[in-house]
């Protein structure tokens, strides 16, 4: 089977940037990869109702926090089938977020910390009762939140298609996030956690035949 590695940190971080990145550079070397990006927008119906209410529709769905990490947690799910069989087929598979976001934007949402409630029940959900794979490592994008946030508003001004949701827009919100994130990270939640600020260190040090 092979590598399952998770790419995660806030909005404006740089995960698609770093994923791009790491597939270029592992695919010169000969390593077979292949990637998810969660949510899958477009493509599953409970992803697009949970941005759907990110964007003011379906009443009081969003102030919903457990409601909302459902939807996200289905959205996974809906994908388990195909994770398997990409890690059944290539010596790594790479995740543009997965469930610690769940459990991060979740726990920021009820100002609980990463060893708090919700974050426990989002691993017995989507680990334990939906079957998701644990990864083999995480990466976790530690730029700074105030860098990631002016990088995502930039790219809402750029691009008319990616027009900020109401978790993009919460600045509070996001840096609570990302104190999260970094409490998860701390604690090696599920598996081993590596922060990163660049492909080139990243590419070197989470190569799965590097480690």
């Amino acid at each position: 089977m092979g590598e399952l590695i998770a790419v995660e940190g806030i909005d404006g971080a740089g995960k698609n940037t770093m994923v791009r990145g790491l597939v270029e550079q592992w695919r010169s070397h000969g390593d077979r990869v292949a990637t998810f990006t969660f949510p899958r927008y477009g493509e599953s119906v409970t992803a697009d109702l949970a941005a759907e209410a990110l964007h003011g529709s379906h009443g009081d769905l969003r102030e919903s926090v457990y409601g909302m990490a459902v939807l996200f947690a289905l959205d996974r799910a809906g994908a388990a089938s195909e994770i398997f069989a990409a890690m059944a087929e290539n010596d790594v598979v790479i995740l543009d977020r997965y469930v610690a976001s769940n459990a991060a934007y979740n726990a920021a949402r009820l100002h609980q910390d990463a060893d708090g409630e919700v974050v426990r029940w989002v691993a017995d959900l989507e680990f334990g009762r939906l079957g998701l794979p644990v990864p083999d490592r995480h990466l976790f994008l530690g730029v700074p939140a105030d860098v990631a946030l002016g990088r995502a508003a930039r790219r809402a001004e750029i691009d008319s298609d990616r027009a900020r949701d109401h978790y993009e827009r919460d600045h509070d919100l996001q840096h609570r996030v990302d104190a999260v994130y970094r409490g998860l990270a701390h604690a090696g939640w599920m598996s081993p956690w590596l922060e990163v600020t660049d492909v080139a260190e990243a590419a070197a040090t989470a190569r799965p035949s590097a480690g």
